[in-house]
């Protein structure tokens, strides 16, 4: 497993990759932004964590700069800042789970062990499907009638657990903890958010509802379309 460690405090440099290394990771160091970026770049990488406040380019700008590129890598943001605000935000630029400092290694650990789990997923069906629609874990491809749809990794993510649990009502809590693997507020609207990115990816160019809301309770992916 080899991860990408885009981090400027020589503390937390040191405890994260004698960690991971004992752990069997093989782990790469940026110390700034746009080290980051270019390393990013050039290899492939099963796991990014970012810190935010780096020079030359913080923590969320290489967040978009990275998804511009690859849209299925798993992107951990690792900072001191806390706030749901900050966490929504990195979660909308396309980061997949969001840790706070300080922090014990043995959850960071865990969470970077289940992003990597679902990044190459080996349960369940080859191919999830609903209607016309297929969506394969092994290929991160999608389809709709037959016609490909690009699908950023957190869209991909959502729909997949939609998927796996077609017919099945959802509701917003189930969907972060399954998705984001984070304790944040969900009152937060970055549930709806993504659904309506993935009702414009996958619905409105068929004209037809797959994803239906269930006022009050949440959102179910149905086998049977409706007419939008």
């Amino acid at each position: 497993m080899r991860v990408l460690l885009v981090e400027d405090e020589l503390k937390v440099i040191a405890v994260l990759k004698q960690g991971f290394e004992e752990e069997g990771f093989l782990v790469d160091v940026a110390f700034d932004g746009k080290t980051g970026h270019l390393m990013a770049l050039g290899n492939q990488y099963d796991i990014i964590l970012l810190d935010i406040g780096l020079p030359h380019l913080n923590g969320y700008e290489l967040c978009t700069l990275i998804r511009r590129r690859d849209a299925q890598v798993p992107i951990l943001m690792l900072t001191a800042l806390g706030t749901t605000d900050n966490k929504v935000e990195a979660l909308t630029l396309g980061a997949d789970d969001y840790v706070v400092k300080p922090f014990e290694f043995r959850e960071l650990l865990a969470r970077v062990r289940a992003l990597t789990r679902r990044a190459q997923p080996d349960f369940g069906p080859v191919v999830l499907q609903a209607a016309d629609l297929e969506l394969n874990p092994t290929t991160k491809q999608v389809t709709c009638g037959g016609q490909l749809v690009t699908l950023t990794a957190r869209e991909f993510a959502l729909l997949e657990v939609l998927l796996r649990h077609k017919n099945k009502v959802l509701s917003r809590a189930d969907l972060i903890e399954k998705v984001w693997t984070l304790n944040f507020d969900t009152g937060t609207n970055v549930v709806d958010v993504y659904i309506n990115y993935l009702r414009n990816k996958i619905e409105k160019p068929f004209g037809r509802r797959l994803i239906q809301t269930v006022v009050g309770m949440g959102y179910v992916l149905r086998d049977e379309p409706t007419a939008l």
